[in-house]
């Protein structure tokens, strides 16, 4: 396996528009301070770009 990154969700999402609602929800991310691992690559990147003020991330080595 690679590189993964653990992403938390560290603000809530609400009041946020839809689309980034969307996001957080295909990251997996249920409720605040819910965490979840995730392969390194760009796709994931992208997204935790679009919502970085929401989320808190950690790169792990496995």
């Amino acid at each position: 396996m690679g590189k993964q990154i653990e992403i938390e969700l560290v603000r809530s999402i609400n009041g946020t528009p839809r689309w980034m609602r969307t996001v957080v929800r295909t990251l997996g991310l249920r409720r605040l301070h819910h965490r979840r691992l995730m392969p390194d690559n760009n796709a994931v990147r992208g997204m935790i770009k679009r919502v970085s003020h929401l989320v808190a991330l950690r790169e792990r080595e496995s």
